[in-house]
């Protein structure tokens, strides 16, 4: 007699439960969805203006935002700071630590790549491409801007800068969506960008960052097409495939560094050896690092004993039964032949010519950055002819695939498809195609 009420009771308040965490969860939703239409909305208005900004304005801005990254430096690291002992106290491992670490160094160098934007030649409302049909229409290819650009990325609090230098030089406006490991640091840095465009014929709106943690924003950027004209994600490969998967937005697809350094057997083997030390260790959890190292078998009993003793103690390395049998290390498996490590670790595979190499490659490698250290002709030009990858190198590090290194001032990302845009990004592969048609009076028949 008294269960029956009790039991209503219960089922009551889990039915209420429900429907209140329910209520409040849409009411959350509907929050992203406001904060993220609102930016939306921000960029979209300023891009119509920002397409046909005076080149003497954007630079003039990126001038005035170099002297507030300036100005504002102590306070940056300091936030940095906080990022670092955040992830330091929640056991983020050390190369990824690296990737979110800013220092003078790594500040100076986000402000040449700006000042080195700056001097760039301005890419939009340029054609090479000029021609007159036998009607008499004088038909133009000009480069405009894409508009409204948003990237997700991981970590690397320079993408901040980076992104936003290379978007506004070539008109384009910039939604960011970094990491939660370091949030105060691209606060910290949107918050100098602002400061400077304030100053600037500008408007602020050009930029603006989603500071929110929730992935459910993320999910949202990738479906807002009234918005957003194209995504770049820029990161792992599970963030790249997520988004790649679920965005309705297009996308620029950067992609995993599963990178190589082959040494054949005419190569210079003092340079072999510092080529695969550099590509390995200089920075082990970027995606232009070298994670395999393939070694002629004719210079395998010089080389791997020199990787072994440069290398042992700091790397985790991993070899075939060739490697093994020459130095004492683990085994491979087919798994580590396919794996981006971004840490130390790497792995070793003997190999009778350029060709078993090549065909290494071409199954194991994701298309980033290959290497051949050789001095025959013959072999370096097989090596740069069959490889199929964004950026094939003869003799230097994987390491330089780089916006910086290649003179762009930075990098959306390095792009490893084959559509649009492939390698390190710069200012012109952040560009469309208008064709502009004068004409004089002509009709179609």
């Amino acid at each position: 007699m008294y269960f029956a009420p009790v039991a209503f009771i219960y089922i009551f308040e889990y039915v209420y439960k429900i429907y209140y965490n329910n209520d409040n969860i849409l009411y959350e939703r509907g929050d992203i969805m406001s904060s993220l239409t609102e930016k939306c909305t921000k960029l979209r208005e300023a891009s119509h203006l920002l397409s046909t900004v005076p080149t003497k304005f954007k630079n003039d801005a990126l001038d005035l935002v170099v002297k507030s990254l300036e100005k504002n430096r102590s306070y940056i690291l300091s936030e940095n700071e906080k990022d670092i002992k955040i992830a330091e106290e929640e056991g983020t491992k050390s190369s990824l630590i690296d990737r979110l670490t800013l220092n003078e160094s790594r500040m100076q160098g986000m402000i040449d790549g700006v000042n080195t934007i700056i001097d760039l030649k301005d890419p939009i409302w340029r054609s090479n491409d000029v021609w007159t049909t036998e009607t008499g229409l004088t038909i133009s290819r000009m480069t405009v801007p894409l508009g409204v650009i948003g990237i997700i990325y991981e970590s690397r609090p320079n993408v901040t800068v980076d992104a936003f230098a290379l978007t506004l030089k070539s008109g384009n406006c910039i939604l960011l969506r970094g990491s939660s490991l370091a949030m105060h640091s691209n606060r910290a840095l949107v918050k100098a960008i602002k400061e400077g465009l304030r100053q600037s014929e500008i408007s602020e709106e050009v930029i603006q960052l989603i500071d929110d943690s929730d992935r459910n924003i993320v999910r949202e950027m990738l479906t807002s097409n009234e918005y957003i004209d194209v995504i770049i994600p820029r990161g792992g490969p599970e963030l790249i495939r997520f988004v790649v998967d679920n965005a309705t937005v297009p996308t620029i697809e950067t992609g995993a560094g599963n990178c190589h350094t082959y040494v054949d057997d005419s190569a210079n083997l003092e340079d072999a050896v510092n080529i695969i030390i550099n590509a390995k260790t200089q920075r082990p959890g970027v995606c232009n690092a070298c994670e395999t190292a393939l070694i002629h078998e004719n210079v395998a009993e010089y080389i791997l004993p020199k990787l072994y003793d440069a290398l042992n103690d700091k790397v985790d390395l991993r070899g075939c039964f060739k490697t093994r049998k020459i130095i004492n290390i683990k085994k491979a498996t087919d798994n580590d032949w396919a794996e981006e490590y971004l840490d130390d670790i790497l792995a070793v595979k003997v190999v009778s010519d350029v060709q078993e190499a090549v065909d290494h490659i071409q199954k194991y490698g994701t298309e980033h950055s290959e290497a051949i250290v050789t001095e025959n002709f013959t072999n370096a030009n097989y090596f740069l002819r069959r490889v199929d990858a964004a950026a094939v190198y003869v003799n230097a590090s994987t390491r330089f695939t780089d916006g910086g290194e290649f003179g762009f001032g930075g990098e959306m990302g390095i792009s490893t498809q084959k559509i649009h845009a492939r390698g390190p990004m710069g200012i012109n592969e952040l560009v469309t195609i208008k064709y502009t048609i004068v004409g004089n009076g002509q009709i179609r028949e």
